[in-house]
């Protein structure tokens, strides 16, 4: 029987043959985000967005939503470490990281402490995030910035080795410009992005500062550096007008000197009682010092990155001399505000005058002043009641820091709230919980011209 069905022309036929073949690449187009992320596997506990301006109060602006996170690097991972912790191999909790990254929708994640990279990168690139990695020397975890493909274009980056830093400009003969006092390999990174639909940029930065709770000095060093770093990028690739977010893990508490040096806030004495004891020189940048008993920690091995007993004393370490050119805590205030005005948090300064509207029993969520005392005129009470909480270190080490532009500012218009604490407990990382030891942050910031 001969077919009714009118002959296709030449044209038709080719259009037919493009359809199939655009139709037989979706087929086997790269899987989908959802095919990678177990939901099961990828349980949580959720958190609750916190509002803080009504959609008529918020200004018109460039918008961006960021998260920063500590994903506890898998080749970090030791049971004595995280003794209550029911998943501690990779395939227990890489599904909650990767659900928990994604699920929050942010335009830009800063994540810490980032290793098997091939299984993190196919999850972001199915997303539609490009990133920029960057480790320290040697180090088999790094740091990672990822942004929206569709929102974003890089326009820059910039890698800071702390290590290689120096703080000092005028060279004393004899005298260390480097100012440094443990050789830590840490690093900060750097990004700028222009949004691909308008002029509009920011400065991206994270970072992972070490460790050992008893470096208040080199924590602050690496600290004031960064900052410094971030400006001075900006400045050489033309975009001054460009504000920055600085976000990571930065291994001190609100209420630590460092905390206060990076916002302004005046270092009491009790703080430079913290701090005095750091002024020391390790084995890692003046060999000749003695290495003290076996089996006491250096600090710079890979293993020892987190260490289990957060009031480890300073060994392996002589006291600092003049020649070593440490910055005393005059020449560190200097170093800060050398760079600009201080860093505004995202969550102390948003969640300062919002929670106050509230009861005590009504809370959205408890912060970081609800069990630490902190008067009400100094900066910090108003982070996150916890960052970090495992069987041996219970902390706020996590922020996320803005650095507004000449002629802009900014408003945080939501944060993501905490978890309870009675969901924390025993400790992270917990199976249905969270994939991590520490607490995901995420704010939505909206930047403003202002008028001149």
């Amino acid at each position: 029987m001969t077919s009714k069905r009118p002959s296709l022309t030449a044209e038709q036929l080719a259009l037919s043959e493009a359809r199939k073949a655009k139709k037989a690449k979706q087929n086997v187009a790269a899987p989908t985000t959802a095919s990678l992320v177990n939901d099961v596997k990828g349980r949580i506990i959720d958190r609750k967005w916190i509002q803080i301006k009504d959609a008529d109060s918020i200004p018109s602006g460039h918008r961006v939503k960021i998260l920063t996170w500590n994903l506890l690097a898998q080749c970090l991972v030791r049971r004595e470490l995280f003794p209550n912790s029911d998943c501690l191999k990779a395939v227990q909790r890489e599904h909650m990281l990767y659900r928990e990254m994604l699920q929050h929708n942010a335009d830009i994640l800063c994540l810490q402490e980032v290793d098997r990279l091939e299984k993190l990168l196919p999850v972001l690139e199915s997303a539609g995030y490009a990133h920029r990695y960057a480790a320290g020397p040697n180090k088999k975890h790094g740091c990672l910035i990822a942004f929206k493909k569709d929102l974003y274009e890089e326009m820059g980056l910039k890698l800071v080795l702390y290590d290689k830093e120096n703080v000092r400009d005028t060279d004393e003969e004899g005298v260390s410009l480097c100012g440094s006092t443990f050789r830590t390999r840490n690093i900060g990174h750097i990004v700028a992005l222009k949004h691909t639909q308008c002029d509009e940029g920011l400065v991206i930065a994270t970072t992972h500062l070490f460790w050992h709770p008893k470096y208040v000095y080199e924590k602050a060093r690496q600290a004031a550096i960064l900052k410094r770093e971030v400006v001075g990028f900006k400045q050489s690739i033309g975009h001054d007008d460009w504000p920055c977010i600085i976000s990571g893990d930065f291994n001190f508490t609100p209420d630590d000197p460092v905390y206060s040096l990076i916002v302004g806030d005046p270092v009491l004495p009790v703080q430079e009682e913290k701090l005095r004891p750091s002024y020391v020189v390790h084995t890692t940048i003046d060999p000749v010092v003695a290495t003290g008993a076996s089996g006491t920690t250096d600090g710079n091995n890979e293993n020892e990155e987190e260490g289990a007993d957060p009031d480890k004393v300073i060994t392996n370490a002589r006291a600092a001399r003049p020649v070593d050119g440490l910055l005393s805590l005059s020449e560190l205030k200097n170093l800060f505000l050398s760079s600009g005005p201080p860093l505004k948090s995202a969550y102390d300064s948003s969640l300062r005058g919002y929670l106050e509207s509230f009861s005590e029993s009504n809370k959205p969520t408890r912060t970081f002043g609800d069990r630490v005392s902190i008067p009400s005129s100094r900066l910090g009470g108003y982070e996150p009641e916890w960052t970090s909480y495992t069987f041996y270190w219970k902390l706020v080490l996590d922020y996320i820091f803005i650095l507004d532009a000449p002629q802009s500012q900014s408003t945080i218009t939501g944060v993501l709230s905490g978890h309870r604490t009675e969901d924390l407990q025993p400790g992270l990382p917990q199976l249905g919980v969270c994939g991590s030891d520490h607490v995901l942050l995420s704010a939505e910031i909206v930047f403003t011209p202002t008028l001149t």
